[in-house]
Order: structure tokens, then C-alpha cells, then sequence
């Protein structure tokens, strides 16, 4: 059995961000394909919200790295100087990580490195182990680190295309998980990345998760019940912006064809609370739409399964990612009302396996003529269901699989330096 380092931000307790499960299942599912995990996480106490349950769930090792949020620690009324957050709010966990990971390194007997986005300072700290025991590194970079206008201050997103560049021209492999996120990249960085050091490893479901949901095998809504459509987790202002649909729906409750007795609509941990709040006041459909809090992912799950249909927002902006959300309303097997646009990655899956209603997230036009349609349809049981077949290769557990042939390759190839030397780094 191989032995692999993840460095990993999102990993429970951590709560808020869907990307968590990506490392949790690798964590869960290698061993049964010959790699036993190392996670190389931070100290609870740098997390924004946590949720103790969730590390039941965990089987693997796990390292815990000093760590600080800038912003809640170091900040004065959580006002801090930018260059206290570059690349990130918790740049400070790479003072942790380096000499925890070479620890590990050294204990373990460790012979892959594997980092995983969104935060930039898990790359770094790959970047940086790398460099010091000349391990093969593999970058899950999955999403873009960088656009041309993100991140917005230019000097964060100085400092990010640096750490992006070096993991272009160092890793040994680099993984997506939408192929024109990969296809982007391959554009940015022609002269270090190639087609057979980058692939793409989507993101998910786990089966287990879903073999005991008591999900109703009944199709439509009485018609003194409201349809329940729920959102779960964050809605990015820019990314996922909400307001053309908020103002569709009221258009439609001041025409009088919505209501409270015929929709009801749930935001779950959405964040930006107070923002959303204010607009669904200002629009008078407050009573249509409710703004919930997290809560763990079992229950999240167990919501899911008795709603009538799901939201999902992607802006063009995003058009090369897909939100990981999205496989498991698949899973489930509700319609689904997607707000996106019809040329990016998540489109493409939605036509792939089915069961949605695609309008343009931009488009309050298209969203007003769109959500009575789609709410007929799914009182009447009429709309189109997800095909749990085409599906079935998104399973997290083939992903982990093909996450250990990456390993298994790197293993076998030149590109391992020899074990004495990498021994010697790691003292």
C-alpha cells in the first residue's frame, strides 16, 4: 500500500463549503484502491463555523497544523492590512503546516504529496514540500485559482497567479474537475502544462450517503400544497447572483399567479444573510422565500429528499466549473430549476443525465416566463426526472480510483526521486 500526504483546508469539522466532501471521500475511498491518506489540515480554531459531529465521518489520519484566520485573529474589529492575506485570510497555517508535513513526511514514509484548492495556501504548502523533499506533487486544483479579474485586488491576484504559475511548471499532475477549466489552462500555460499531465476528476456523489434516504416515490404536488424548491448552501453575490430571479418573483406574486400557498422557496446557508434578507423585504416576497441556517450534512440530506425540486445558480463567470451540489440533487432525483447559462460545464451535465430546466441566471425575462412553466410541471409530475444510470459515473468512489491510478503512475514512473534522498529532506 502506497502512502499519500492531502493537504486539505475543507475537512471536517470544517463546515460551510461543499468542496470538503471532495477530500473527505478521497480520504475514505483510496485505501480501498491501495493508498492510505495523511490529511495535513489547520487547527479548528482558523474555521469560520464548525460542525464536531462531522469528524465521526473522518477514517483517516489527520495532522493538525498551527493556524490563525487574519481576519478573526489578527485583525482589529476584523479590519487587517491586505498584505496580512496574501495569498489568503490564513497564509499563517503555512508557518504550521511545513515542518507538521515533513513530520509526516518522515513518520509515514509518505511518497505522493496531494494539494487541493480553494485556498491558496494549501498549494503553497504542497509547493513548499515539494520543493524541500522533491516528492512527486500532485495539484487538485479544480476551479480556476485566477481570471483576469478575480481576485479583484490586483495585488492578491498578483500573488496567486505566482503560486498558480509554480504549480503549473511543478506539479506532476494537475486535476480539474470540469474539462474547460482544464482546456483553459492548457491555453494559460502552454509551455509547462500538457495534455498528459493535466485530467479531470469531477466532482460527485457517494452512494452510501443516499441508500437509506426516505425519498418519496411518488411524482407531483396536491393541489392545496405548496411546491417546495430548495437551494442549499452559499449564493455568491457575483457567481451565483440571486436578484433577477428574486425580482421575477415579484413580478409574478404582484401579478398575482405566485403566492405563499403555491410556492415556497428555501435558502439554506446561503450566506450574505443580511444582503439577501434586505432584497427579499424590499421585494415583498419574504413570505415566499426563507433564508435557513447550516445545518449538518445528514439532515441537509434528509431536506433534500422530501423537497419537490432544487435551485441551482452558476453565472457565466463560472461557465468552466460545475457546483459540486449539483450531482447530489441528481442523486436524488427531484427536477431541478437551473439558473445558468446553456454554454458552460454545468449545462452540459444537466443535458447529459437530465431532470432540469435551464434558464439564464442574468436573464429576468427568461427566469419570469420559466418559473410558472416549471412549477406546473412539477405539481403535475409532469417534468423530467435525472437518469440514475448516466449518473452512475460521477460516484465518488470510481473518482477515488481513478485518483490511485494517478498515484499508482507517478509511483511507477521516473519522476519518484530515490527514497534515501527524500528521507534526508525530511528530517
Amino acid at each position: 500500500m502506497g502512502n499519500v500526504l492531502i493537504i486539505a483546508f475543507h475537512f471536517p469539522p470544517c463546515v460551510g463549503s461543499s468542496g470538503l466532501l471532495r477530500s473527505e471521500k478521497f480520504s475514505r475511498y483510496l485505501p480501498e484502491f491501495g493508498w492510505q491518506p495523511i490529511v495535513l489540515s489547520l487547527h479548528p480554531r482558523a474555521y469560520e463555523s464548525i460542525d464536531r459531529g462531522s469528524e465521526e465521518r473522518v477514517k483517516a489520519t489527520v495532522v493538525r497544523a498551527f493556524a490563525l484566520d487574519t481576519k478573526k485573529h489578527l485583525g482589529l474589529r476584523k479590519s487587517y492590512f491586505e498584505w496580512m492575506a496574501l495569498p489568503d485570510r490564513w497564509v499563517t497555517w503555512l508557518f504550521g503546516a511545513i515542518p507538521a508535513g515533513l513530520r509526516a513526511i518522515r513518520k509515514y514514509q509518505l511518497q505522493v504529496i496531494f494539494s487541493t484548492f480553494p485556498i491558496s495556501t494549501a498549494i503553497l504548502i504542497g509547493l513548499v514540500l515539494h520543493r524541500l523533499t522533491r516528492l512527486p506533487w500532485v495539484v487538485d486544483l479544480r476551479d480556476s485559482m485566477t481570471e483576469d479579474d478575480y481576485p479583484k485586488e490586483p495585488r492578491t491576484r498578483k500573488v496567486r497567479r505566482w503560486i498558480e504559475r509554480q504549480a503549473m511548471r511543478r506539479a506532476a499532475r494537475v486535476i480539474f474537475t470540469a474539462e474547460s477549466a482544464r482546456k483553459m489552462y492548457l491555453e494559460r500555460y502552454p509551455e509547462v502544462l500538457t495534455s498528459d499531465k493535466s485530467l479531470v476528476v469531477s466532482n460527485g456523489y457517494d452512494e452510501e450517503d443516499f441508500q437509506d434516504l426516505p425519498i418519496p416515490e411518488s411524482r407531483g404536488v396536491p393541489r392545496e400544497c405548496p411546491v417546495r424548491l430548495l437551494h442549499t448552501g452559499l449564493v455568491y453575490p457575483d457567481e451565483r447572483d440571486p436578484r433577477p430571479m428574486i425580482r421575477a418573483l415579484a413580478r409574478l406574486k404582484s401579478e398575482g399567479r405566485l403566492n405563499s400557498q403555491m410556492v415556497q422557496i428555501t435558502l439554506r446557508a446561503p450566506g450574505n444573510e443580511e444582503l439577501y434578507h434586505k432584497l427579499l423585504v424590499e421585494n415583498c416576497i419574504a413570505d415566499l422565500v426563507a433564508l435557513e441556517p447550516h445545518i449538518p450534512y445528514r439532515q441537509a440530506l434528509l431536506e433534500a429528499a422530501v423537497a419537490d425540486g432544487f435551485l441551482l445558480f452558476q453565472a457565466a463567470n463560472c461557465d468552466h466549473q460545475i457546483p459540486a451540489k449539483a450531482y447530489e440533487y441528481l442523486r436524488i432525483g427531484k427536477p431541478i430549476f437551473a439558473l445558468t447559462t446553456q454554454t458552460g460545464d454545468t449545462a452540459g451535465l444537466l443535458r447529459e443525465v437530465g431532470g432540469a430546466t435551464i434558464v439564464n441566471l442574468a436573464e429576468e425575462e427568461e427566469i419570469y416566463r420559466g418559473i410558472p412553466a416549471f412549477l406546473d410541471q412539477v405539481r403535475r409530475g409532469m417534468h423530467q426526472l435525472p437518469n440514475l444510470e448516466k449518473l452512475r459515473r460521477y460516484e465518488r468512489r470510481g473518482q477515488a480510483e481513478q485518483l490511485a491510478r494517478v498515484f499508482a503512475d507517478l509511483i511507477a514512473s521516473s519522476e519518484v526521486p530515490d527514497s534515501g534522498k527524500v528521507r534526508s529532506y525530511a528530517r
